[in-house]
């Protein structure tokens, strides 16, 4: 396997075509998934679900982190891409179910400004700090100790708010925006710097990965004020 920063210019510019437009279409399977599950009777039953027990968040996120993490192993362990394109698929799936809460939430009782305009800003600052981790060409694997501990930190505090019954707030949301970008400048460079050109789908899988969680705290962020 060759290794991207060690390809040649053609391969390079394949490779990250490739790999923005798995993204893209990811993006595009997660939004049709969203139409098509916020328009049946999952959305209702899931909040049903939710609202009767706190528990069931518990264990929705619980199989929802097992099953991202698998689908991330199986893409990123391997240069098979139907392996690659099984994770990326069983992800969007997954991304996709545990979004129809709060989508459907965001919908019906908040105004109708807020989708869009989280839509936007997620878009936006995306690709800012896309443009700055190829603009600089900076290796940002550093960040990777951060970002494990404080991801294990933000899931503690999610299982003791469920459990305990109390409320994040809105700094949380702060915070994982601010984690969530961190992500985004790890996993472009990590994909400019250390993955080979074979691996394309894992990339757009971990592009994706990063991209929902800015979304789902930018969302929150949003839904937040507008209670207020």
């Amino acid at each position: 396997m060759v290794l991207v920063a060690q390809a040649s210019q053609s391969e390079r510019t394949l490779f990250i075509q490739r790999t923005y437009g798995h993204l893209a279409g990811a993006v595009a399977a997660f939004t049709l998934l969203e139409f098509a599950f916020l328009n049946s009777p999952l959305a209702g039953m899931m909040l049903n679900l939710l609202s009767a027990n706190r528990y069931m968040w518990l264990l929705l996120l619980g199989g929802f982190a097992l099953l991202g993490w698998l689908a991330r192993e199986l893409a990123s362990r391997t240069s098979s891409l139907q392996s690659q394109y099984l994770g990326l698929g069983f992800y969007v799936i997954a991304e996709a179910i545990i979004f129809v809460p709060l989508l459907f939430i965001a919908i019906h009782f908040s105004s109708p400004s807020v989708l869009p305009n989280a839509v936007v800003l997620t878009g936006v600052m995306f690709a800012g700090l896309t443009a700055i981790a190829f603009t600089t060409r900076q290796d940002f694997s550093f960040l990777r100790g951060a970002l494990t501990m404080g991801g294990f930190i933000a899931l503690g505090l999610i299982l003791c708010s469920i459990m305990f019954g109390f409320s994040l707030g809105l700094w949380f949301s702060l915070a994982m925006v601010v984690f969530a970008c961190a992500a985004i400048l790890y996993d472009t460079s990590n994909i400019i710097h250390h993955f080979s050109t074979e691996q394309y789908v894992a990339a757009s899988l971990e592009l994706f990965a990063s991209v929902a969680l800015l979304f789902w705290y930018i969302l929150r962020i949003l839904m937040e004020f507008n209670r207020r």
